[in-house]
């Protein structure tokens, strides 16, 4: 069987170029399976599969949460714990302009804004996780101590 060639994206080149190394999982991609599909089609728990999301402020400023595969954002302790009236996810053409991926293949990593990165605390706690690598259908493995080394983000306590 031929190998599937993964994907080189703006996410994998800030990964090497910050000598992480991580593991390559590309998979099927299904039209608004989001990651119970990637875990499935990859045999991983999907507390363990780390979605990106793009969100903004009240006064319109981009942020990236990551959050479980399993859980959801609760955007009023999100706006309570960053000091914001409100948080909203951004429609997916304004989330695709500020991080250069499209909706699917969000990656916090390479993304074409600067934006603050917030993560679910309890993340940083999982000995692995999968995130995605810039593409749709291709996930990157990786310990979250990597991730908070390459990123730097604020930790919080949001998910529900």
């Amino acid at each position: 069987m031929a190998k599937v060639k993964s994907p080189v994206t703006a996410a994998i080149r800030v990964l090497r170029q910050a000598g992480v190394t991580f593991g390559e999982h590309p998979y099927q991609y299904e039209e608004k399976g989001g990651t119970a599909v990637s875990a499935r089609e990859l045999g991983v728990d999907e507390h363990s599969v780390i979605k990106t999301l793009i969100m903004e402020d009240d006064t319109r400023a981009p942020l990236v949460v990551l959050m479980h595969g399993d859980l959801q954002v609760s955007t009023k302790e999100l706006a309570r714990a960053i000091g914001v009236k409100s948080v909203a996810p951004c429609t997916p053409d304004t989330a695709n302009r500020h991080s250069g991926y499209m909706v699917g293949g969000t990656s916090p990593f390479g993304t074409r804004k600067a934006m603050p990165v917030y993560i679910e605390e309890s993340i940083l706690e999982l000995p692995l996780i999968y995130i995605n690598g810039g593409s749709r259908g291709f996930l990157v493995s990786l310990p979250p101590a990597e991730l908070q080394r390459v990123l730097k983000p604020v930790p919080v306590k949001v998910g529900i």
